[in-house]
């Protein structure tokens, strides 16, 4: 892989987590949310595969399975406490779920 090569793919990783950084602050519908969560751990990804990739070693595809591993286990935990809103008190928007203490 050449250097050229790697910084296209590196600044392509460093946008996405960037688009995904300011689709969580812009947006606040909470399947939003999650979905921006996903792209700011997918930004990271691509530059651990590429990273390992220029430097030959496997640690970049073991940091990109670990990546996988705490993404599915975050959509998993976001959805289940987006139907529990949702069937509790019918939230959209997390500006909302603040008003749900007791």
């Amino acid at each position: 892989m050449s250097g050229t090569a790697l910084l296209i793919l590196l600044a392509l990783a460093g946008g996405i987590f960037a688009t995904g950084f300011f689709g969580l602050l812009a947006r606040r519908a909470i399947l939003f949310q999650l979905i921006s969560l996903e792209m700011m751990l997918a930004g990271p990804a691509l530059a651990f595969l590429v990273g390992g990739a220029y430097h030959g070693s496997g640690q970049g595809q073991a940091m990109f399975v670990l990546i996988v591993i705490l993404a599915a286990a975050e959509v998993a935990l976001g959805l289940a406490l987006y139907l529990a809103l949702r069937r509790g008190a019918d939230v959209e928007d997390s500006d909302s779920i603040t008003g749900l203490r007791h």
